[in-house]
């Protein structure tokens, strides 16, 4: 067992004290009938009500968190939170006996859950309050809550409860970030909103919400180095999928018209504040439509999640504000790159021609890249970082873009955009490659072009090839991170803000926060 601190020590006193006082420091059971906000909700209806005649008795039972106590002698007062909100607890000697007030005050600390019975009534301040009348503990917290921080309450009382600042610390502890922090709740709350306007949005327009294999023999949809396991009992090598690109797509040769996918995908690539290596992100596939209608339905969908979230359209984020109202500004790569290099990459339809283009304009590209590498170096390089509001970048380079049909009068640049938000990437759709022979033809054009091992290398998929000579309908396809989405949405500038257990590197001895 980890070694206890000097004031957890402290705590197991209180709770042998506890029990030999008559209080069960984890009993069986609570009793609650009304949460923080149905209580106070149920006075301030009864008070309405009344309006000047006499005002009913509102009996309560609430449970949660001790966030204050203010010992005064013969009464004391606190306040309780729950997962709805915060209630303030009044309690007085001749109510709840001398002994247990003394108990109550000496033994409860902050972190404690309790349960409260009493009536409600208004403080002289006008605080809604709990006259308690009966009490018990329900868990005792052996660790108290990390930090403190004052308060100021309704009647100008200060008060010292827990807070966590430290964001290494809240995001290895999300727990207890959680337990201190309001904002923290909020974002996850957000969080569910975002994911359900999704559902719903896609849900009307006849889309199918379907659930593709984690667990894949064959990795594919996306240029990321998968994770790997191992099925001991099949004795075969599987990989944690990257994308479901594949899977939904040999549905629409099913004729599911029109499928989509939230969910997890594992990327064994690097952290930082918009990387994270298992992540969220949602994928449809839309039967008969190209990459201009997934254009619009995105921007119309970004709005939608906006205006069922936030009730606005117009977002602050890290100090800019950003207009989600559709039509987005598009802008194709090739003159995007123009502008903010100066060189155009049609006129370099080779790599090594296209590397000393960048060389003799100063700039820095990697050796020994594909022509489509050098774009994208370019575009994460100079043209991402200028496109703040929501932006559609379009028409992208064939080798890197496998899956994705190419334009009809340049084989060399395919149907494919990117969605970029206050510079960074959201999204990624195309005009999906149906072409069963072409599509083969890539996949063994990349084995060649790209080293093993090289994260853009796709492994040719026999079944995925089998399914589309069946015959696969044109289709456009899109995909979106929900986590970076949900950075936007909520102000958060790193992705661990926004996920409840970020992937963190392992430390011997993890940062502490002084206890309250």
């Amino acid at each position: 067992m980890t070694e206890l601190s000097s004031l957890e020590k402290i705590r197991l006193e209180k709770l042998e004290a506890l029990r030999q006082a008559g209080f069960e420091p984890y009993p069986t059971r609570a009793e609650r009938t009304h949460t923080s906000r149905e209580a106070i909700a149920a006075f301030e209806a009864a008070e309405a009500e009344a309006a000047e005649g006499p005002l009913p008795e509102i009996k309560v039972t609430v449970a949660g968190r001790l966030r204050a106590m203010r010992p005064m002698g013969r009464v004391t007062f606190a306040h309780m939170e729950d997962g709805d909100g915060r209630v303030q607890l009044f309690f007085r000697a001749n109510d709840v006996g001398k002994e247990r007030l003394k108990a109550f005050n000496k033994l409860f600390d902050l972190g404690d859950f309790i349960q409260a019975s009493g009536v409600m009534f208004r403080t002289r301040t006008g605080e809604v309050t709990v006259h308690v009348q009966d009490f018990k503990m329900l868990a005792k917290a052996i660790t108290p809550l990390p930090a403190a921080k004052d308060e100021t309450l309704p009647d100008g009382t200060v008060v010292r409860h827990a807070a966590l600042e430290d964001p290494e610390l809240r995001a290895r502890q999300r727990y207890a970030d959680l337990a201190v922090n309001p904002e923290t709740r909020e974002v996850f709350r957000k969080r569910a909103r975002i994911l359900r306007a999704l559902r719903d949005f896609l849900d009307a327009r006849g889309f199918l919400e379907v659930e593709t294999p984690i667990l894949q023999p064959i990795y594919g949809g996306a240029a990321a180095r998968p994770f790997k396991t191992y099925h001991n009992q099949l004795k075969q090598e599987l990989y944690l999928r990257i994308s479901f690109e594949l899977y939904l797509k040999r549905l629409l040769v099913g004729n599911l018209e029109k499928v989509y996918e939230i969910g997890r995908d594992f990327r064994n690539e690097g952290v930082s504040y918009k990387h994270n290596p298992e992540f969220t992100q949602l994928e449809f596939y839309w039967a008969y439509a190209d990459y201009e209608q997934v254009m619009a339905l995105t921007e119309e969908m970004v709005a939608y999640v906006c205006d069922e979230v936030l009730g606005t359209r117009t977002v602050g984020y890290q100090g800019q504000e950003l207009d989600f109202n559709p039509p987005w500004r598009r802008i194709q790569m090739r003159q995007g790159l123009l502008e903010v290099t100066g060189i155009d990459i049609a006129a370099h339809p080779h790599a090594e021609g296209l590397y000393q283009a960048l060389k003799a304009a100063g700039k820095n590209p990697p050796e020994n890249a594909s022509r489509g590498k050098l774009i994208d170096y370019m575009v994460s390089e100079f043209l991402e970082p200028t496109l703040v509001q929501p932006t559609f970048l379009y028409d992208y380079p064939r080798d890197i873009s496998p899956l994705a049909k190419a334009k009809p009068d340049d084989p060399l640049t395919v149907e494919r955009f990117e969605g970029y938000v206050a510079g960074m990437e959201l999204c990624n759709a195309f005009t999906e490659l149906n072409d069963p022979l072409d599509q083969e033809a890539r996949f063994l054009e990349m084995g060649r072009t790209y080293a093993q091992g090289d994260d853009e290398r796709h492994p040719l998929d026999e079944d995925y090839l089998r399914a589309m000579r069946y015959g696969m309908p044109p289709n456009g396809g899109f995909g979106m991170g929900v986590d970076r989405l949900t950075m936007i949405l909520t102000d958060k500038h790193s992705i661990r803000e926004v996920l409840l257990f970020p992937h963190l590197r392992e430390v011997k001895n993890e940062p502490q926060e002084e206890a309250q």
